[in-house]
């Protein structure tokens, strides 16, 4: 079938190239010129996993192109899909449904025929109306226009794979949509016969989905920090303690990992939008905790320059310090709320030297911390510092020989934000090691 992906970043590039590795016929929009000539050459603004491989095949084969037309898009096909971005609104925790709505008046006069808007974005509560009103009444097709809601679970690194293999598929409609559900069961046909389970809801209970969904993963990673503090202050091993919760299938060890804690695009913005808007119907209360789990995660980036001051003699005065790490995460250029560079900032503010490396990221850190220092190979950064940190678990770090690094360092201190160095590796190379949540 034909569809289109309006927005075509992050998720929506996604999506696009792989409805097209679905075999659907795709065209994606987008305002910025410039993203639409990168995508049409089959590669990717930004970095994940795959994507370039789908974006290159699909533009070969023809089944997949991009515009900055939305009457072009408008006319291409009866099914939309619209992830635009819904950023939190600046100096508050609510989302900014700006571009969400601009997308929507932007299409909705182009709309002369039968219509199935589906939105991916991510939105508070009660938007599907919002949106179903506009497309009322600006389209020309009127009450033809249906609106559905499918949101999306994506992992950023992870992202192609959770498309075509997600571990659930949710589709939100009003009371009356026959065509739309026909429609998206077509278009996610393969994914569905395969066994994933389908959930068919209502607008509110898919608007609800996503933000519940990031803001029950941020508690449980906020959960494990939180004993990670208690586990430093005892004597304890927060890894080793996750293991033993995560053995009971109740509580399951995925996504369960102590450390730095979370940032990025989604669960930062997810869970306090989710609260800004459970002030907004009056139940911010049942949300109390979740305010205690956005304090956990940022005492986390507290506690790493609380150690790395501890490190340095209490003063950071002139240290040179290493940061391994810009992303938030690894297998992505993505450093939107990096908890990396929010330590590695802090520790500039506070009088140290701060030289950061990080396999993808380097670019967009520069951008948006010029008053950092910059070294591509990891081995080099470590040149007369201080101290390490290891704030990002890219894989290639863990591998690095520790006993390549000694003699390189100043003082052989390295500090394991990520839990992931094989620790006694490391003494025996002659560091000495601190871990949050260990000793």
């Amino acid at each position: 079938m034909k569809l289109t992906v309006i927005g075509c970043g992050y998720l929506g590039a996604t999506h696009a190239a792989c409805m097209a590795e679905l075999g659907h016929e795709v065209l994606g929009m987008d305002c910025d010129m410039d993203k639409v000539a990168i995508l049409n050459s089959g590669k990717a603004p930004f970095h994940e996993r795959d994507l370039d491989d789908l974006l290159a095949k699909h533009t070969t084969s023809g089944r997949l192109r991009f515009t900055a037309s939305y009457a072009e898009a408008a006319a291409f096909a009866e099914l939309h899909f619209i992830g635009v971005g819904t950023p939190q609104q600046p100096g508050e925790m609510a989302y900014d449904l700006t571009h969400l709505f601009n997308a929507v008046r932007q299409l909705a006069p182009r709309l002369r025929g039968p219509a199935v808007v589906a939105v991916k974005s991510t939105v508070p509560v009660g938007t599907a109306p919002r949106v179903r009103e506009l497309l009322h009444t600006y389209a020309p097709a009127g009450d033809s226009v249906e609106v559905a809601w499918n949101p999306e679970f994506l992992r950023e690194s992870f992202a192609v794979e959770d498309t075509l293999t997600p571990d659930r598929l949710v589709l939100g409609f009003d009371a009356e949509h026959s065509w739309a559900e026909a429609l998206l069961r077509q278009c996610f046909e393969e994914i569905i016969e395969s066994g994933t389970p389908t959930i068919v809801t209502d607008w509110a209970t898919a608007e609800l989905a996503k933000a519940s969904a990031n803001a029950f993963l941020a508690t449980k990673i906020s959960f494990i920090n939180a004993m990670a503090e208690v586990c430093e202050a005892s004597g304890a091993d927060v890894g080793q303690l996750a293991d033993i919760l995560g053995h009971d299938a109740r509580i399951g060890r995925r996504g369960m990992r102590p450390g730095l804690g979370f940032g990025g695009g989604c669960l930062p913005k997810d869970l306090r939008g989710f609260m800004a808007r459970a002030g907004e119907l009056g139940v911010d209360q049942a949300l109390t905790i979740l305010r205690e789990v956005d304090a956990i995660n940022s005492r986390r980036r507290e506690r790493m320059v609380d150690l790395a001051r501890e490190q340095c003699d209490g003063d950071l005065t002139g240290k040179r310090i290493t940061v391994w790490g810009a992303a938030f995460k690894p297998e992505t250029d993505d450093i939107r709320d990096s908890p990396a560079l929010a330590v590695a900032h802090k520790l500039h503010e506070l009088g140290a030297t701060v030289t950061v490396t990080d396999p993808k990221a380097l670019d967009n850190a520069r951008k948006l911390h010029p008053e950092l220092d910059y070294v591509d190979d990891p081995i080099a950064a470590v040149q007369d510092a201080d101290l390490l940190l290891h704030l990002t678990e890219w894989a290639q770090f863990s591998r690095i020989d520790p006993d390549r690094l000694a003699a390189r360092a100043a003082s052989p201190k390295v500090i394991d934000g990520r839990g992931t160095l094989d620790s006694d590796r490391w003494r025996a190379a002659g560091w000495s090691v601190r871990a949050l949540g260990r000793l």
